[in-house]
């Protein structure tokens, strides 16, 4: 490992991958064969996910976990994509994706992706991990396999804590259908008169206040909440029959429509979030042994046809299995991790000032393996106390809120100038975000909510500082939102410094979205949507120009997605002029690599472990003066026209030797990367003759930034 990282640090460019430059013409190829399915690229990285939960030699809570992160993907994915598309079909839209599809096609092709998925996931789950747990000294039972006395233990649990929080839920003449909450768990239940007679409809709603799994036998067995419900059915419906009961879990479309021309955005956001609760039904998951009568009441009332019912062999709703990752239970998960302090950060002393230190050099960190705590937060807390410090800016898409939030809590109480720009439209994090912006504005902090039209996404703080007779600016530049939680479990990078160039630009993005700024030329940085596709193509066609067959071009890029078809087309064609290209794509990628006279100079890898890769990076040989740029964007179209993004340049030699070797060693994996086909497959790599190397955990065990 020690030879690895030498070799991976030294100042040579990136090594890239083998093949010679080749004159091609510009990317001509129908839409179907330069482009794979945005959608199905999606599917494809959760597939992924779920390869992970079955790798026997894992510890099994972590497998659980991973089961649970495909769980809650596949939610948000129809919560958002198909609910998207099926808006689309019944507006009767025939605009094509990039690959040709109409949006009734992409829905049948999804489905067909979706279903051998979703079985995969249930057989997982019931057939290999459930034992595995059960081994461990984790059951979980089904009520039928329970002992009288379980059963008795579990009966008075009902009594005691569930039975006062359940509302059973009647359909007849007076009462009509009830509404189904998104991702709630439900019983279908069926009664009917002790003497006989007709037969009701009701619907008892599983609490998702409560644990998914009720624990008894003294936490060392668990039992499906649903199942306990459906056992004490009797005493919900006194004087009926409960002739039978099946569970079942309703998906909704939860993409917000908001009005940004609104005269109160978080006004129009709030009843938007109210309205968004009755939205469409998208999905609809029920247990395989439901009868097809209760099925088709139910497709009936949600208004979804056959196509829109996934029949699963249950429990339903393992994003639940979140309860049992979180029992401590330490011999049946990953090992502890503990980040570090940065190293120049660790040599000062704690009553130092950060910005002292910033005087003298730029600090590049590297999260989960370098602690947020004792670098963002530190800088951010610091300048909060600073009595040198005049105003804090600072960007929140994201964020758990304490402690940042109450940093500048305590710097407007200070009495300094504190903006805060709160993403408001950050999905599914609306109401929370909120709930924080009140917060920050009662505390005195000038709250601003983004650009009509766009969503803010960039990950800036500003920080200006009253030394001596001068004001100077201290920045920090990230790839991950502000959320000390995310951090130790995101991997993101960061930098700090007191660039003055670097200052100015990042003022003047912050009047562009607070103000009327109509500044467009950046140099430190690239901003979307001011001109960052342009930029990007700009520099990948310069790397054409200067590929020679001695020196043939380099590009790599790290990031999270890759859908952009001018962003794509521009990669081509720098394949087709022997530009040597590398992506590290974590999940969606529409490129089409290794493919003759398109993109066969291009390779795409994929990394996913026990840390989501979060950092976007963009390096470009530039004929030897190689230039390093990160940020907050992905190359979507989203991005690039809909929200304010920001990539900054790395000028310090040093810092560019350090993430050269992030980029080298990420391309070096052999045991937790997928490559990526040109016919849309991704195959597991595996080291073969050569000595395993693994990403992440290499930088667990040495730091690189």
């Amino acid at each position: 490992m020690a030879e690895q990282k030498a070799a991976a640090g030294k100042s040579g460019p990136i090594a890239a991958p083998p093949g010679h430059p080749e004159a091609a013409p510009q990317p001509t190829a129908r839409s179907a064969d330069r482009f794979l399915n945005r959608e199905l690229s999606s599917l494809d990285f959760n597939a992924r996910v779920l390869a992970l939960a079955e790798e026997v030699d894992a510890p099994v809570l972590e497998r659980a976990k991973f089961l649970a992160i495909f769980a809650s993907n596949l939610d948000e994915f129809h919560m958002v994509r198909v609910a998207g598309l099926k808006r689309q079909v019944e507006a009767g839209l025939v605009s094509k994706s990039a690959d040709g599809l109409t949006p009734t096609e992409q829905l049948a092709a999804i489905a067909a992706k979706v279903e051998p998925l979703a079985q995969r996931h249930a057989s997982l789950f019931i057939d290999d991990v459930m034992p595995e747990l059960a081994r461990a000294g984790i059951e979980i039972k089904r009520w039928e396999d329970l002992t009288e006395a379980q059963r008795d233990e579990l009966n008075e649990v009902f009594t005691d804590e569930l039975f006062p929080v359940l509302t059973p839920l009647a359909v007849d003449s007076g009462r009509p259908f009830p509404f189904i909450s998104n991702l709630s768990l439900n019983l279908a239940v069926l009664v009917r008169d002790a003497e006989g007679g007709r037969i009701h409809f009701a619907r008892v709603k599983v609490p998702p206040s409560l644990p998914r799994f009720v624990a008894f036998a003294e936490g060392r067995a668990y039992v499906p909440l649903e199942d306990l419900i459906a056992a004490n059915l009797h005493q919900l419906f006194p004087g009926m029959d409960v002739v039978e009961h099946h569970t079942f879990r309703v998906t909704r479309n939860a993409d917000l429509e908001i009005n940004d021309g609104a005269a109160d955005l978080m006004e129009a956001l709030e009843e938007e979030l109210s309205r968004k609760r009755f939205s469409p039904a998208v999905r609809l998951e029920v247990e395989r042994n439901m009868p097809e009568h209760v099925l088709e009441l139910l497709m009936s009332e949600l208004e979804l046809a056959d196509a829109d019912v996934t029949r699963l062999p249950g429990p339903l709703d393992l994003s639940g299995l979140w309860t049992l990752h979180a029992l401590n239970r330490p011999d049946l998960k990953d090992p502890p991790f503990v980040p570090l302090t940065h190293p120049d950060l660790a040599l000062t002393d704690e009553d130092m000032d950060v910005f002292e230190l910033l005087h003298d050099r730029d600090v590049l960190v590297h999260h989960p393996y370098e602690s947020f705590t004792t670098s963002v937060q530190r800088f951010v807390e610091q300048a909060a106390a600073d009595p040198d410090v005049l105003a804090i800016k600072q960007t929140l898409y994201r964020t758990s809120g304490s402690p940042i939030v109450n940093a500048l809590i305590e710097a407007a109480e200070r009495g300094k100038q504190v903006v805060v720009l709160v993403e408001l439209k950050a999905r599914f994090d609306e109401s929370a975000n909120i709930t924080w912006a009140r917060t920050l504005e009662q505390a005195g902090c000038h709250v601003v909510y983004g650009l009509a039209g766009l969503k803010t996404h960039c990950k800036l703080c500003l920080v200006v500082r009253r030394e001596g007779s001068e004001l100077r600016r201290y920045v920090h530049v990230g790839t991950g939102n502000y959320n000390p939680i995310t951090a130790r479990l995101y991997e993101d990078i960061g930098l700090l410094t007191a660039d003055e160039g670097l200052g100015s630009e990042v003022s003047h993005l912050f009047n562009f979205i607070t103000g009327f700024s109509r500044k467009r030329e950046y140099e430190s940085l690239i901003v979307a949507p001011l001109g960052m596709r342009d930029r990007m193509i700009g520099m990948i066609e310069r790397e054409i120009a200067l590929s020679t067959a001695e020196q043939p071009g380099r590009i790599v890029m790290k990031l999270n997605n890759l859908g952009d078809p001018a962003i794509v087309d521009a990669l081509y064609r720098a394949s087709q002029r022997g530009v040597k290209v590398d992506l590290l794509v974590r999940s969606i990628c529409v490129l089409r690599p290794g493919i003759k006279k398109l993109s066969k100079n291009i390779r795409v890898r994929s990394i996913l472990g026990r840390f989501l890769e979060h950092s976007r990076i963009f390096y470009f040989q530039n004929g030897g003066d190689e230039e390093f740029y990160f940020g907050s964007p992905d190359m979507m179209q989203r991005n690039l026209d809909g929200r304010v993004e920001a990539l900054a340049t790395i000028s310090s030699d040093d810092l560019k030797r350090q993430l050269r070797f992030l980029l080298e060693l990420a391309l070096s994996d052999n045991v937790s990367s997928w490559a990526l086909d040109g016919d849309g497959t991704w195959t597991r790599r595996t080291p073969g003759d050569e000595p395993a190397l693994e990403y992440q955990k290499q930088l667990m065990n040495e730091p690189a930034v």
